[in-house]
């Protein structure tokens, strides 16, 4: 089987290559799938992508045509893939459904305690030598409410490190974990009441047609006032627009995000000599109580090394025959 891997990064090639074993003939490149680089599959028999590429129909239906019968997606989310049309193609798809949700919740958790504790700041500081505390102070976690959204591997992961600071824990999930209530006494309550009783509020569920600007305008107003918000979910979980207005209006003290709604053609580049015209986001990213990082939430050993073997492991179900138990 020749494999076509698109949107390769330096850091994860060795992972890949090293779970492969010359099992496959892989091919390595750094432009992200779209309708004009689908080209480049002609000749592979499957395709490998990350959260950046677009899988669109346009797109599948020149896979198809290119011969493309399987896309292995090194990721969790599969938003940017339309199955529907894959499936009517019968190009076959499967993705990486838990690599390291430990490495997810940790950086949530990082970007929270940064943000509260003015890390940044503080460090921007020592570096000129400037150890004034004028403006740093923030707050105990402990007794603190964190409103959970998702409460799935990642989520269930967080409410672990939230209760190990002594946090009060609310959750909202379509479908209740009961292992949190039982363990971390966690009590599930309607998003509009989370809304309303959390400090903190933390994101960890999948973006589709439900969760499309899941946290816009109304919800807002239902938060306290300085709330702090932290997603590491998918970006447009949020209207980042509605965010903005709150932030600058202070009905929202702060927030934490490794995902962004537009960050498609922006993330995972170096633009610092070719800064992006996006309004929001230059907005955001001058605002001292807004923490961005570029969807690196996922970015460990442990994490890298477990996409590479579930995504060979995926490739090898296809190329024998097998039932693919991560097929989509």
């Amino acid at each position: 089987m020749k494999v076509l891997v698109y949107s390769a990064k330096e850091f994860e090639i060795p992972f890949l290559e090293k779970e492969n074993k010359g099992k496959f003939k892989i091919t390595f490149i750094e432009d992200a799938l779209t309708s004009e680089t689908a080209m480049k599959a002609v000749g592979f028999d499957a395709i490998c992508i990350f959260s950046g590429d677009t899988a669109s129909n346009i797109v599948l239906e020149k896979l198809k045509d290119f011969g493309v019968k399987y896309i292995a997606l090194r990721s969790a989310g599969y938003d940017n893939v339309n199955l529907l049309t894959a499936k009517k193609l019968n190009i076959k798809v499967a993705n990486v459904p838990a690599y390291s949700p430990y490495a997810i919740a940790e950086h949530a958790a990082s970007l929270l305690l940064a943000l509260n504790r003015k890390l940044i700041e503080s460090n921007r500081r020592v570096k000129r030598y400037n150890f004034n505390l004028n403006n740093l102070i923030g707050f105990d976690l402990n007794n603190k409410t964190v409103g959970i959204v998702g409460t799935g591997k990642i989520g269930a992961i967080m409410a672990k490190i939230m209760n190990g600071f002594g946090c009060n824990l609310i959750g909202y999930d379509i479908e209740e974990n009961k292992e949190l209530i039982r363990n971390y006494k966690l009590k599930y309550v309607s998003l509009q009441n989370l809304c309303e009783q959390a400090d903190i509020i933390t994101l960890h569920l999948p973006l589709n047609k439900d969760t499309f600007h899941l946290i816009d305008e109304e919800k807002i107003e239902a938060m306290k006032p300085g709330v702090i918000i932290i997603n590491t979910a998918r970006g447009a979980v949020l209207n980042t627009e509605h965010i903005l207005d709150a932030l600058e209006n202070k009905k929202i003290g702060a927030l934490g995000i490794d995902v962004y709604e537009n960050e498609k053609g922006i993330f995972f580049k170096d633009l610092s000599n070719n800064i992006p015209n996006d309004n929001l986001l230059l907005k955001l990213n001058a605002m001292p109580n807004v923490l961005i990082t570029g969807h690196h939430a996922y970015l460990t050993a442990e994490a890298l090394s477990n996409i590479a073997e579930t995504t060979i492991n995926n490739l090898e179900s296809w190329s024998s025959g097998k039932v693919n138990i991560n097929e989509l």
